[in-house]
């Protein structure tokens, strides 16, 4: 996988304000205002910042967060992990392997079989449905 570096301006200029201010600047959608939140249709779900391939449907399920979350992604190379401490928490954030955009957070209460939720912000991706989907 060839990283992706771009500028923060090269970025704006390719995203909308929202995309741009999620991804690019780690901040977080309103909970249960994301187009994919509801979204149930077979596919798969890509960086909208690179299109490389993060999530497949068959892992989304309903957490009730607000947030499109998933048990495992596509590849576990597709996503960097961190540490995160910012507004008094400490969590895992996730990024995207191959361009750093800022997706969301991965928590350790989701189902089986990996019993981790991945919880992402819908504005980070883009979804491909599956033919006939």
């Amino acid at each position: 996988m060839q990283k992706i570096d771009k500028t923060l301006e090269e970025w704006r200029a390719m995203l909308d304000p929202e995309q741009y201010q999620v991804c690019r600047l780690k901040g977080t959608e309103r909970p249960f205002t994301g187009k994919y939140n509801s979204e149930k249709r077979a596919g798969t779900y890509h960086c909208i910042c690179c299109d490389l391939p993060l999530f497949d449907s068959n892992t989304k399920f309903d957490s009730g967060c607000g947030w499109p979350s998933f048990y495992a992604p596509i590849e576990d190379s597709a996503m960097i992990e961190t540490r995160d401490t910012s507004h008094g928490m400490i969590r895992t954030e996730v990024t995207c392997a191959q361009c750093d955009a800022h997706l969301g957070h991965v928590f350790p209460d989701g189902p089986p079989p990996t019993g981790l939720r991945y919880c992402i912000n819908s504005v980070c991706l883009d979804f491909k449905p599956r033919d006939g989907a």
